[in-house]
C-alpha cells in the first residue's frame, strides 16, 4: 500500500497516468545551463524512472544539428530565437515552447582585484586575451559584443578576443587562465548565493538583449512531455535561480 502511494504521488508530479516504464530522453541543452540540467536530470530520473541522456553546444551548433535530424526529443537553448523557428518550420510539436529561464552575463577573472567597478582593465587594455563565446552561434557571445560596443570596446579590443565555440568553451579559457579574463554566464560562476573566487562585474542588464531561454518538445512521447513538466515546476524553479538566473512567474 505504502508503495502504491508513493507511485500515485510520483504521477502527481509528473503528469503520467499510465504506468512508468523506463524510457530514454535525448536532451540537447545550452552550454551554460548544462550542470543545472545535470542536477535536475538525475532528480528527474530517481523520481520517475526515465533515463536523462544530456548532449551540451552552442544554441545555434544545436539548433543546425535538428534540423539536419539529430535525433533529440527535447531542447534547451539560450534564446528564444532558434526554438521559435523550430517551432514555425514544424520541427517542434506545436505549443510546447516556453521559456525555462533568463541569463545574465558577467565579466569574470579569476584573479582577484582584477576587474573593478570603473572597468579600467577594458579602457587600459591591461590583459593579454578577453574570451567571449561565438557571437554568431552562442547568445550569451552575442550579448558581450552588444556591450563591448555600447561601451566602445569592440574594435579597440578584438584584436585581443579569444572565441569559444560555445560560453562552455569561453568559461574555459578563463578559468584555466589562457585568458586573463572573459564574458561568462553568470551561471558558471555563481551558486547559491555565492561568487567563484576571483573578480567580477555584473553587466547591467540594460547593456545587452535579454537572454531568454526557452525549451521546445522535439518529440511528442510521454517521457519527454514528463521531464518538460518537471523543468515547469516550482520545485525546480528555486534550483534554477540558486545558480544566478531568474526565472518568469510559473
Amino acid at each position: 500500500m505504502q508503495h502504491r502511494l508513493r507511485f500515485t504521488l510520483l504521477c502527481a508530479v509528473l503528469g503520467c497516468s499510465a504506468p512508468l516504464a523506463a524510457d530514454e530522453i535525448r536532451v540537447a541543452v545550452a552550454t551554460n545551463f548544462i550542470e543545472v540540467m545535470e542536477r535536475l536530470g538525475d532528480d528527474f530520473s530517481n523520481r520517475s524512472g526515465h533515463q536523462v541522456l544530456i548532449s551540451s553546444g552552442a544554441t545555434g551548433k544545436l539548433y543546425a544539428q535538428i534540423k539536419n535530424g539529430a535525433p533529440y526529443d527535447v531542447f534547451l537553448a539560450a534564446d528564444e530565437q532558434r526554438p521559435a523557428l523550430l517551432d514555425q518550420e514544424g520541427v517542434a510539436i506545436a505549443g510546447s515552447r516556453f521559456t525555462y529561464a533568463l541569463g545574465k552575463l558577467v565579466l569574470w577573472s579569476p584573479t582577484a582585484d582584477y576587474i573593478d567597478a570603473e572597468l579600467r582593465v577594458l579602457k587600459e587594455q591591461n590583459f593579454r586575451f578577453l574570451s567571449i563565446a561565438n557571437p554568431k552561434t552562442a547568445p550569451y557571445g552575442r550579448a558581450a559584443q552588444q556591450v563591448l560596443e555600447k561601451q566602445g570596446h569592440w574594435a579597440a579590443l578584438r584584436h585581443k578576443m579569444v572565441r569559444g565555440e560555445n560560453i562552455g568553451q569561453a568559461y574555459q579559457y578563463v578559468y584555466s587562465r589562457n585568458a586573463q579574463l572573459g564574458f561568462v554566464a553568470k551561471s558558471q560562476i555563481f551558486k547559491d548565493g555565492v561568487f567563484a573566487d576571483g573578480s567580477y562585474w555584473q553587466v547591467p542588464e540594460a547593456l545587452y538583449d535579454p537572454i531568454v531561454q526557452q525549451a521546445v518538445l522535439l518529440k511528442d512521447s510521454g517521457a519527454a512531455r514528463q521531464l518538460l513538466d518537471y523543468i515547469r515546476s516550482p520545485a525546480t524553479a528555486r534550483v534554477i535561480e540558486s545558480y544566478g538566473y531568474d526565472v518568469a512567474a510559473r
